[in-house]
């Protein structure tokens, strides 16, 4: 047979064709022979395909075979008992055209809800393997056959050339998080496959442009945006963000332009490989903190009747602990299923060449399986030093919804960065006015020395953020006091209350000008900030043009106009875009915003801090008025790096004056959100003003001066 051009040459056993994989049993009408007990999951072999499958407490296995499409099944093959060995069922069926073909598996065992072991024989159980998931690759639908999970056999041969992952180091990342579906499917996205890796696609000439390096996506885990689906003042929510897995080894196909029968994958393969030729690594939004099964009242789609007191974390009369605020909780720290993550993790490194992980509600990963946070949690000492993942990025959420916060403490091992949950909330607060910070801002700026002790943590442990998915877009974080959720459902009840915004005086729409320009100097602010930062900057798609969710701070449902990046606000607000574009450009020259210089060879110090007066920084609530100067040496112009960066937060100017340069250097102004746009970022140096006594900030400004050799 053929299957898109490749050409299978199932079972000629008559001629002698390969019997090193000859059949020597027969069952339910299938010739068949012993798996291979070392590959989990569905793998094409001569003549047929394995099926490998473990359940520690299960009583039989039976393979259930389908035919595409059809709800019932047309085989169903129980595992010979002999083709056993420990708790591992694997089995080789000849002769199956793969082209049409979907499985699934019946599993028995003892049923003791007090135990946590629900086996049902009656139901069809995913394949916790699966490379493919069937009855998902229509956006927002999913017809009747495809309410029992199936998966596809996958044939896995794509062409990567001299494809391979980049390696960028962590210091020069500047990471993009971005939703596949909703980067691209608002009718001015203006490309030709809206809402897929295709449309993703089509958008690289200008994240190119734009400046980043590094990718950031949302989940790409196949899950049911299905399963929760309500209507609500006529329009219909769905599970948009994707954070409820069904299968972890299989890519959501409904994000793909075409159907890709066998060929699951290819698409979002050919998407990596596009990004990684523009110098553009890809870091995957994992969800192993729990599943779409939810809790006892919850769907029973795959680990549920595979080992349900295994892969959840269970309370001692059977129900679910619930950690991840979603009904369940992964038992990531029992053996079989640490087995089960790292297999995964390294499936999308070898299949996928990813570069990185994100890792949702992290804490749960470390604790036990009684729920208590562990000091050394093997599952993540495995991550960090497992061969196949030695050159990926590691980066925690450091947090869990059981009340585990590890911002600045996740076990760690040189090797795990963390989101800065900190550094978000203290600049949030800074920028908009509130007192008593300037300590705490400079730490944040100059690295968040005090969470992340280099000599514990090395010097890439934080990954700085302002806004991401969860929350305010930049825009709405200065156009809204408060959350409005209320196109949610839920009485504007979710989303977080501490968002630490400020609407600039109105909240929400205005036509108002001065408080326009304003929002729009506290966006440039937040930029110019977060570039210049050390620790690894993050930003949120559209946050670049001023993309909002008009004030929803939790639109994990909303697939639609809400959660969607409206591109016509990229020609509204050209001058933003221009400035972030600068900011990542100008981060790009001066290494020392990266810590990756030497010692300066004018003997200035690495960091210093300073207040209206240089050196000196009022320690009072009422102290408004921050400077950081970074200083080393470039190798690259053989020349001192020096950056001054300056922040006003108070309503009214204050003179500023920066600290005195060794001779022949001096101050030139390169940044200055206090200006007007032509003029608040000058890239070529014989254009900017010099600053000789210093200077007077506008009232709620930023500007960054370098200490030029002259």
């Amino acid at each position: 047979m053929k299957v898109s051009g490749i050409e299978m040459n199932f079972c000629d056993l008559e001629n002698g064709y390969n019997k090193s994989l000859r059949p020597i049993d027969e069952e339910s009408g299938f010739k068949i022979r012993p798996g291979l007990y070392l590959e989990n999951g569905s793998v094409i072999v001569p003549g047929g395909v394995s099926f490998t499958i473990s359940s520690q407490n299960a009583t039989s296995v039976k393979l259930v075979l389908f035919k595409r499409n059809e709800y019932e099944p047309f085989a169903i093959i129980p595992f010979p008992e002999h083709y056993k060995i420990g708790t591992v069922y694997s089995m080789i069926v000849f002769g199956l055209n793969i082209e049409e073909l979907e499985y699934a598996y019946s599993i028995d065992g003892p049923y003791n809800l007090e135990k946590g072991l629900i086996f049902d024989s009656s139901k069809y159980l995913l394949d916790p393997y699966a490379k493919a998931v069937v009855g998902q690759s229509k956006w927002g639908y999913k017809p009747e056959y495809a309410n029992q999970y199936r998966a596809r056999v996958v044939i896995n041969d794509f062409d990567w050339g001299n494809s391979k992952q980049l390696r960028i180091p962590m210091k020069d990342l500047i990471i993009y998080e971005l939703h596949v579906r909703g980067f691209t499917n608002h009718i001015s996205s203006g490309v030709s496959y809206p809402g897929t890796f295709e449309g993703l696609f089509e958008k690289i000439p200008y994240l190119k442009e734009l400046g980043i390096n590094a990718v950031e996506l949302m989940p790409v885990f196949e899950f049911d945006e299905l399963k929760d689906m309500r209507i609500v003042k006529g329009k219909r929510l769905l599970d948009y963000w994707g954070y409820n897995a069904v299968s972890f080894f299989a890519p959501n196909t409904s994000y793909t332009a075409g159907i890709e029968y066998n060929r699951e994958g290819d698409e979002l393969k050919s998407l990596i490989k596009k990004f990684h030729e523009n110098g553009i690594e890809v870091i995957l939004d994992v969800v192993f903190n729990h599943t779409a099964e939810g809790n006892e009242k919850g769907p029973y789609i795959s680990f549920k009747g595979v080992d349900n007191n295994i892969y959840y974390m269970l309370t001692p009369d059977g129900k679910y602990y619930n950690f991840s605020g979603c009904g369940n909780t992964i038992n990531c720290n029992h053996p079989n299923v640490q087995n089960m993550i790292l297999d995964c993790l390294r499936y999308w490194v070898t299949e996928y060449r990813i570069d990185g992980f994100r890792f949702d509600l992290a804490s749960i990963l470390g604790r036990n399986e009684d729920g208590s946070p562990m000091s050394q949690p093997p599952l993540l000492k495995n991550l960090a030093f497992d061969h196949i993942l030695s050159n990926v990025k590691l980066i925690a959420e450091a947090w869990d919804a059981g009340g585990l916060y590890q911002v600045g403490s996740f076990p760690s091992w040189s090797r795990w960065s963390e989101w800065n949950g900190k550094y978000r909330d203290d600049v949030r607060k800074f920028l908009k006015g509130d007192p008593g910070l300037i300590h705490v801002i400079a730490d944040r700026i100059s690295g968040s020395h005090d969470l992340y002790d280099p000599i514990y943590r090395g010097h890439n442990a934080s990954v700085n953020f302002i806004t991401c998915h969860d929350g305010f877009t930049l825009y709405d974080l200065y156009s809204y006091n408060n959350k409005h959720n209320e196109a949610n459902g839920w009485n504007n009840t979710d989303g977080d209350n501490n968002n630490n915004s400020w609407n600039c005086g109105i909240e929400g729409d205005t036509d108002v000008d001065e408080v326009l320009k304003l929002r729009k100097k506290m966006i440039k602010n937040a930029c110019a900030v977060l570039i210049a930062s050390r620790g690894t900057p993050m930003l949120f798609a559209g946050d670049e043009f001023c993309n909002t969710q008009f004030g929803n701070n939790n639109p994990y449902c909303q697939d639609n106009e809400i959660s969607w990046i409206d591109w016509s606000l990229l020609d509204k607000n050209a001058d933003i875009f221009d400035f972030f574009k600068n900011m990542i450009k100008f981060r790009k020259v001066h290494p020392v915003l990266k810590g990756s210089t030497g010692p300066a060879k004018c003997g200035l110090p690495d960091m210093s801090k300073h207040g209206n007066e240089p050196w000196y920084i009022d320690s009072s609530r009422e102290a408004w008025v921050l400077g950081i100067m970074f200083a080393g040496f470039n190798e690259k112009t053989d020349e001192d790096d020096i950056v001054y960066i300056g922040i006003n937060t108070h309503w009214e100017k204050q003179w500023v004056r920066l600290p005195d340069l060794p001779a022949n250097f001096q101050w030139l102004m390169s940044i200055n959100t206090g200006m007007l746009n032509d003029k608040d970022f000058i890239e070529s140096v014989e254009e900017m003003p010099l600053i000789t006594n210093g200077i007077e900030m506008e009232p709620r400004s930023v500007m960054i001066a370098i200490g030029i050799n002259n």
